[in-house]
């Protein structure tokens, strides 16, 4: 077999559209006894920019790259569910849930410092090593958190306060707070899983006006059904990030691999919230609320996420391109979908509204609803009625009877604060 040589057309022979040869008079010598480099020398040709010194030129007009981007998302080249993803290693691309999740830590804290069961239920708590942050007894919070008294005295919703007394400024409130540790750890393990990798797919901005919308929408749902007993909504927002997460996957069923295993993690957590939700103090109503508003708001919000993918893995010469036709295919994604899941959300959001401003009670109307938020069991109380209990003090004790009931207690101490003994009589009698 003899050497095959091969040299650089002198002829400029038609070159692909986005290159251009550049001639040059060196001699690439291939042994012809190899298959493989007789079928690579084109493209070691190609390849070899440094020794052969050619010159690439980039078409950069914006119609080209679009269709060559379409026919790459059209391929079968899906990416994995959010929640299956890795997450980045760049701080800058969570701040906004690391935010939410402070602010959460945050209003715990306070809450516990005003509760201070060590002094006000002089010592008769939970964890008592935990001095002023120990909890009530599990027979009067099931959750391990505050009183009734403190939650109401912090910002939680309740009827009375609220249609009565017009403090229309729980519905802000009661977001942020939560019913007790265990509600606690719940919530904010589920929001950090699923709000890190949302926050990461489709950006900071989309998913905190996604958050912060679901929070206020499950509250205002959560007033039209709020009874006279203390109760908070922070799940609302997380249940918000759920139903966009379904939205999302909904938008984008073709785009995701993992769909179905996605769609089970989204409805357990769905699930394990909605059955936390029958416990007193946590409003289940607010996570109807939230999950209405953050499915709508993902088909108004989010975008597919081959496209900020391709953004995102793009480098040298093609990343500006890239970004350009990203922002141009965000905007012009689905418009008809995202206009009517717009409009959908508003009407619903501004009749809710209404309806608060002026005052209606759907529990008149539906006699079961209540059951929805609450479910009586032997530990635990679901009435939101006021009751009256005998109080006998002497230099030492404090005994309180209940006269509907006929029980009563008695305890070391005979100073008690007003609140408290409402607390205390309330238990005693339901």
């Amino acid at each position: 077999m003899y050497p095959l040589v091969g040299i650089l057309p002198a002829n400029k022979q038609q070159p692909p559209p986005n290159i251009t040869w550049i001639d040059h008079p060196q001699l690439v010598k291939f042994n012809s006894s190899n298959p493989v480099e007789k079928n690579v020398y084109p493209q070691k040709i190609m390849a070899d920019n440094s020794k052969l010194q050619t010159h690439l030129e980039i078409n950069q007009q914006c119609a080209p790259m679009a269709s060559t981007f379409s026919t790459e998302m059209t391929a079968d080249e899906r990416v994995p569910f959010p929640l299956f993803r890795p997450l980045s290693q760049k701080r800058a691309n969570t701040w906004i849930i690391s935010l939410f999740v402070i602010l959460h830590f945050g209003a715990f804290t306070v809450t516990m410092i005003v509760n201070d069961c060590w002094e006000n239920s002089h010592g008769d708590c939970a964890l008592k090593p935990l001095r002023r942050f120990s909890f009530q007894p599990l027979s009067e919070n099931p959750l391990l958190g505050p009183s009734a008294s403190t939650l109401e005295e912090i910002g939680a919703l309740q009827k009375t306060l609220l249609t009565n007394n017009q403090q229309l400024w729980r519905i802000f409130t009661s977001p942020w707070l939560h019913a007790g540790l265990f509600h606690l750890i719940i919530n904010l393990s589920s929001v950090i899983f699923v709000g890190l990798h949302l926050e990461q797919e489709f950006g900071s901005f989309r998913i905190g006006v996604i958050y912060i919308l679901s929070a206020i929408t499950g509250s205002l749902v959560a007033s039209l059904f709020v009874q006279d007993r203390p109760s908070v909504c922070s799940s609302g927002a997380l249940v918000g990030l759920l139903g966009t997460l379904l939205s999302g996957l909904i938008r984008n069923w073709k785009s995701y691999t993992n769909k179905f295993a996605g769609l089970v993690a989204t409805m357990t957590i769905l699930m394990t919230n909605l059955v936390l939700g029958l416990i007193p103090y946590i409003n289940n109503f607010a996570n109807i609320g939230g999950f209405m508003s953050g499915f709508l708001l993902g088909f108004v919000l989010l975008f597919k996420p081959q496209q900020e993918k391709l953004a995102r893995n793009k480098g040298g010469l093609f990343e500006f391109d890239a970004k350009d036709i990203v922002k141009c295919r965000k905007s012009l994604d689905k418009p008809v979908q995202r206009v009517a899941a717009l409009v959908i959300f508003a009407f619903l959001l501004a009749g809710i509204i209404m309806a608060v401003l002026h005052g209606i009670d759907i529990n008149k109307c539906c006699s079961w609803c209540h059951y929805f938020d609450c479910i009586p069991s032997k530990w635990w109380s679901c009435t939101d009625k006021a009751f009256h209990c005998e109080k006998l003090v002497n230099s030492e004790h404090l005994t309180l009877s209940c006269p509907n009931t006929g029980r009563f207690r008695v305890f070391p101490f005979a100073n008690i604060s007003e609140a408290r003994f409402q607390d205390i009589c309330n238990l005693i009698c339901s």
